[in-house]
C-alpha cells in the first residue's frame, strides 16, 4: 500500500539535507503559515516547464506560473516547491470534502496535480500509473518475451504429454504452498482453457500446456495484468530440454518417482554409442534469450577491481553488525540496563565493537580446493555440467558451463568439460530436478596441494598434486552390472582427459556417491563407492569393492599435512585459512595453561594448528569420517595432545564442559585452601619454589598431558583420541584428572552457515569460568542471531514459550534469538570486544568474519 502523502512530507527536505541554520521546515499539507520558494527563479521556471508538458493545456507557462508565484506588488507568498504535488488522502478518504478548501496544499483530484522538482508524479494518481505502463510497454504483446529473463527453466515438465514445446508456458509469481490441483482451479476461475497444468510445492512457477494457438492468446489475454497476493502473475516460455541422446537399444529402465505417479520407460544403451549427435539446438520458438551467466551467478563481484570488493565487503559487515546492536538492545529485558557495549554503541557508529577492517587473500583466482558442479540442460537443452543459473524455488534449472569463473581452477573446469563430454553419449538420463528421477546428478572436485613452502601463490595450478573426484549418481531400479560398465568407461574417460591435457593433470581418487534424496546435499552416510583407477603400465584394474570413505587426498596448512575424506569438511581457500586460524589463535590469548574447546572442529584444522599453543585440544564433531580424518592427521603431523569427540555439539558440549570446568574449578579451590593453610610458614622464597614446581606439572613434557579415552558420564561419546603413551604411564597412579592441568578453557567455534544450535549456545552461557569464546563466522547473519543470546543480559525471571506457539515460523533469525533470549538461564552475559573480517572467497559477497566475545 502508498504512503499517505502526508506522512510523505514529514520526510526531510531535500533542499537542505545537510540540516543547516534555517532550514526548510517540513512540509505538512494542513499548516496555515506560509513557506518561502528558496529555489532559484531558473529551478523553479525548469518546474514550471515540465509541468506545462506534461498538463497540457491546462497547465500554465514556465513565465507565467512565474509572475503568479512572485505575484504583482500584491502581499501573496510565492508558492513552496511541492505545493500541490500530492494528492490529498482527506479528500479522497472523505468523498471530495476537506476542512481546509482552497487553502489545502495537497490536490484535490488530478486536474490540481503539479508534476514534482524531480519530474516525477504522486505514485498514487492515475498520472503515475498511466507513466508507468507506458514505459512497461505493451505487455500484452510480449508477455512472453519480456518475461524470458526473468525465468530459465530447463526442465520439460510435460514430458509425457506429448505436446509441442510452444505451446506450454511457465507462469511465474505463484504461491509456493500451491499444488497442481490448486493451479487447475485458479485457471478454471479465470476461464482459462488449457490442456494440463503441472505445480510442485515449493516452487513459485507452474506449467500449463494448450491444445492450440487460440488457447494460448486466450490465456495471456486473460491472465494479463492478474495478481495473486502482492506479485503480478507473469507467463514465461518453457527452454525444454533435448532428449535426442536416449538411445536407441537397450535395456529398459524403469523411472520412478514421476509427477503423476505414472511408470516411464527410457532405454539405456549397453555401451558407448558411435552415433553421439550434436545436442547443441536451439530453444524451441527461436528465442535468443539473454540469459545470465555462471560468472555473474557464482561470483557477482568480479566485475570489481579487489580493493573494491574488499570495501563493499566491510560496508555490508558494517550493516549486518549494527543490527547485532539494534536487536540486542530490543532483547533486553525489561527492568535490566543495558550493558556497556550497547551504550557505548553511539560512539562507534551503532557497531557493537570495532570493525578492525578485512584481510585479504593471498590467492584470488582459481582458489577454490573444492567445487560442486550440478549436471543438467543448458539454455540451448543440452546436458551441461557446471552451475545453475539461479534458485530452483524461481523456477531455474538451467546450468552452464563454469569456464568463465574466476574462482574455479583449470583443472576443476576440465575434469567438468570430461564428464559433460561423457554425458553427450551417455545413455543414462540426466537427473530431472522437477521429476525427482534420473541418474547422473552432481560432480565434486576436490584438490589437494603442495607444501606452501615450495608452492608460489602465482601459479596456484603447479601446487595441485592430488585429485579427488564424486560423482554423485541416483541408481534405484537399475542393474548393477550396467551401472558397474557405465562407471568403468567413466574412469577410462577421466584418465584419458587427464593424460591428454597440457600440462596432465592429477588424478588421485574417483569416488561414486549414490543419493536417492530430493536434493543434491546428501546425509553424511551416503554410500559412497572407490572405483579403481587403471595403471598406466598394464591398464589393470582392480575390483570396484573397496569402500569410499577409504579414499583420502592431503592439503597442507601452516606446514601440517592435512587427510581430507570424500564428505569431510575443509576451508575451500588454504592459503587464507592459514591467515584465519593464526587470527583466531592470537584473540584467544592460548599459553600452556589452556585447555582449547574446538568446536565443529571438521578435520581438526584450527585445532591441530594450535596445538602447539595450548596444553589441551578437544574437538567435537559429528561427521565419523571427518572425526577420524582429525585422529589421522593428529598421528601424520606427531601431535599428541588432542582429543575428538564424535557427536553433535548440542548433545555434548554440556556435559564436557561440566567436566572439565568442574575439575578445574575444584583444583583452583584446593590451591586456594592450601595457599590459605600455610600462608604463615611458608616463606616469599618456598612460594617461588612452589609457583614453578607446579607450573612445571601442569604444562607436562613436551606438551602431552594425559588423556582419558573413556567416555564421561553415561552419554555414550564415542571419542578419538590422540595420546602421549610416556605421559600416561608416568602419571596413570597420581590419580589426578586431565583437566586439572589447565587453569582456564578457551572456545573457538566455526559452525555451519546456520550457525550454533541453541543448546550448545546455552551451555556456552552458562558456564561461567568458560571467559573468552572466539566465533568464526562464514554467514555474518547467523552470527549475529548466536550472539544476540551470548551477549544479552538475561531476564530475572525466565519466561518458557508456550508449546503451541507457532508465530516463530515468521520470524528472522534475529527475531528467533530475541525470543530464545527470554528463557536464557540467569548468566553472566559475554560482550563483544572486536571483529575482524578474512576474505576466503573473493569475487563473491562471501567472507569470513572472526568475532571475539569475553566476559
Amino acid at each position: 500500500m502508498a504512503a499517505s502523502p502526508h506522512d510523505e512530507m514529514a520526510t526531510p527536505n531535500p533542499l537542505n539535507p545537510t540540516g543547516g541554520e534555517n532550514p526548510l521546515p517540513p512540509l505538512n499539507g494542513h499548516d496555515s503559515a506560509p513557506q518561502p520558494d528558496l529555489r532559484t527563479p531558473s529551478d523553479r521556471n525548469a518546474a514550471a516547464a515540465a509541468a506545462a508538458a506534461a498538463d497540457g493545456d491546462d497547465a500554465v507557462s514556465g513565465q507565467k506560473r512565474k509572475r503568479e508565484a512572485e505575484g504583482d506588488g500584491s502581499d501573496h507568498p510565492p508558492l513552496p516547491p511541492l505545493w500541490k504535488t500530492s494528492l490529498c488522502s482527506y479528500f479522497r478518504r472523505d468523498s471530495g470534502s476537506c476542512s481546509h478548501g482552497a487553502e489545502c496544499r495537497y490536490a484535490h483530484g488530478e486536474e490540481e496535480l503539479r508534476l514534482r522538482p524531480d519530474n516525477t508524479w504522486d505514485p498514487t494518481s492515475e498520472k503515475a500509473k498511466k507513466a508507468s505502463r507506458a514505459a512497461s510497454g505493451d505487455r500484452r504483446d510480449g508477455a512472453s518475451e519480456s518475461a524470458k529473463e526473468d525465468v530459465l527453466m530447463t526442465e520439460m515438465v510435460a514430458d509425457d504429454d506429448g505436446g509441442d514445446g510452444e505451446l506450454s508456458k511457465c507462469i511465474v509469481h505463484l504461491p509456493r504452498k500451491w499444488s497442481s490441483d490448486q493451479l487447475r482451479k485458479f485457471l478454471d476461475e479465470q476461464g482459462v482453457v488449457h490442456k494440463s497444468a503441472k505445480k510442485k510445492k515449493g516452487m513459485v512457477v507452474g506449467f500449463v500446456t494448450f491444445e492450440d494457438v487460440e488457447q494460448l492468446k486466450s490465456a495471456i489475454e486473460g491472465l494479463e495484468g492478474k495478481s495473486i497476493g502482492s506479485k503480478n502473475i507473469k507467463i514465461a516460455d518453457v527452454l525444454p530440454r533435448s532428449f535426442e541422446n536416449k538411445a536407441k537399444q537397450g535395456v529398459v529402465v524403469p523411472q520412478r518417482g514421476s509427477l503423476n505417479d505414472e511408470s516411464e520407460e527410457i532405454s539405456v544403451s549397453d555401451g558407448l554409442r558411435n552415433d553421439c549427435s550434436d545436442n547443441n539446438t536451439p530453444a524451441l520458438g527461436g528465442s535468443s534469450t539473454r540469459a545470465r551467466s555462471a560468472r555473474d551467478v557464482v561470483t557477482p563481484l568480479a566485475h570489481m577491481s579487489y580493493v573494491d570488493q574488499l570495501v563493499h565487503k566491510v560496508n555490508a559487515l558494517m550493516q549486518m553488525l549494527k543490527r547485532l546492536t539494534r536487536n540486542a538492545r530490543k532483547a533486553c529485558p525489561s527492568g535490566v540496563s543495558l550493558p556497556d557495549w550497547i551504550l557505548k554503541s553511539k560512539e562507534r557508529g551503532g557497531l557493537p565493537c570495532e570493525l578492525e577492517g578485512i584481510m585479504e587473500s593471498p590467492l584470488t583466482d582459481g582458489y577454490r580446493n573444492k567445487c560442486e558442479f550440478s549436471v543438467g540442460y543448458s539454455l540451448q537443452g543440452k546436458p551441461t555440467v557446471g552451475f545453475m543459473l539461479g534458485n530452483y524455488r524461481e523456477g531455474v534449472t538451467a546450468v552452464e558451463e563454469p569456464i568463465d569463473c574466476p574462482n574455479v581452477s583449470r583443472i576443476a573446469c576440465k575434469y567438468a568439460s570430461i564428464l559433460q563430454d561423457f554425458l553427450q553419449c551417455s545413455g543414462f538420463p540426466i537427473w530431472n530436478r522437477f521429476n525427482n528421477t534420473g541418474f547422473w546428478r552432481q560432480l565434486t572436485v576436490r584438490e589437494g596441494r603442495t607444501n606452501r613452502k615450495s608452492c608460489e601463490s602465482e601459479n596456484s595450478e603447479s601446487c595441485i598434486a592430488e585429485v579427488m573426484l564424486i560423482i554423485q549418481v541416483c541408481s534405484v531400479g537399475l542393474d548393477n552390472a550396467i551401472v558397474s560398465s557405465e562407471f568403468e568407461r567413466l574412469v577410462q574417460a577421466f584418465v584419458a582427459g587427464a593424460a591428454e591435457s597440457a600440462p596432465s593433470m592429477p588424478l588421485t581418487a574417483v569416488v561414486v556417491q549414490d543419493h536417492q534424496g530430493i536434493s543434491n546435499a546428501a546425509p553424511a552416510d551416503a554410500s559412497l563407492r572407490l572405483l579403481p583407477i587403471p595403471q598406466p603400465n598394464n591398464g589393470a584394474s582392480a575390483e570396484s569393492t573397496k569402500d569410499g570413505k577409504e579414499a583420502r587426498i592431503h592439503d597442507y596448512i601452516s606446514n601440517l599435512q592435512f587427510c581430507i575424506s570424500p564428505t569431510a569438511f575443509f576451508q575451500v581457500n588454504t592459503l587464507a585459512a592459514e591467515k584465519l586460524y593464526s587470527l583466531a589463535g592470537d584473540w584467544a590469548g592460548l599459553d600452556q595453561d589452556t585447555l582449547l574447546f574446538d568446536v565443529c572442529c571438521g578435520t581438526g584444522t584450527i585445532g591441530l594448528t594450535l596445538a602447539h599453543r595450548v596444553g589441551m585440544v578437544v574437538g567435537i564433531e559429528m561427521n565419523a569420517s571427518a572425526v577420524l580424518d582429525a585422529q589421522r592427521n593428529a598421528e601424520i603431523n606427531g601431535i599428541r595432545n588432542c582429543k575428538f569427540v564424535c557427536a553433535k555439539a548440542e548433545d555434548v558440549m554440556g556435559s564436557l564442559l561440566k567436566e572439565y570446568l568442574h575439575a578445574i574449578t575444584q583444583n583452583l579451590d584446593e590451591v586456594t585452601s592450601a595457599s590459605q593453610s600455610h600462608e604463615e610458614t611458608i616463606s616469599a622464597e618456598s612460594e617461588g619454589a612452589v609457583a614453578n614446581k607446579t607450573l612445571e606439572t601442569e604444562n607436562g613434557s613436551n606438551n602431552c598431558p594425559e588423556i582419558n579415552q573413556e567416555a564421561s558420564g553415561s552419554s555414550g561419546i564415542k571419542e578419538q583420541v590422540s595420546e602421549c603413551p610416556e605421559e600416561k604411564s608416568s602419571t596413570s597412579g597420581s590419580g589426578s584428572t586431565p583437566a586439572q592441568q589447565f587453569k582456564k578453557v578457551v572456545a573457538i567455534v566455526d559452525p555451519p552457515r546456520v550457525g550454533l544450535h541453541p543448546i550448545v549456545i546455552k551451555a556456552l552461557r552458562t558456564h561461567s569460568h568458560l571467559r573468552k569464546l572466539v566465533y568464526i563466522s562464514c554467514n555474518p547473519e547467523s552470527l549475529v542471531a548466536n550472539a544476540i543470546e551470548l551477549c544479552t543480559p538475561s531476564p530475572e525471571n525466565n519466561e518458557k514459550g508456550k508449546k503451541d506457539n507457532r508465530a516463530w515460523r515468521n520470524m528472522s533469525s534475529a527475531g528467533l534469538a530475541r525470543h530464545r533470549v527470554k528463557s536464557m538461564p540467569n548468566s553472566e552475559p559475554f560482550h563483544p570486544v572486536k571483529a575482524m573480517a578474512v576474505d576466503l572467497f573473493p569475487h563473491t559477497p562471501h567472507c569470513e568474519l572472526v568475532m571475539l566475545l569475553e566476559r
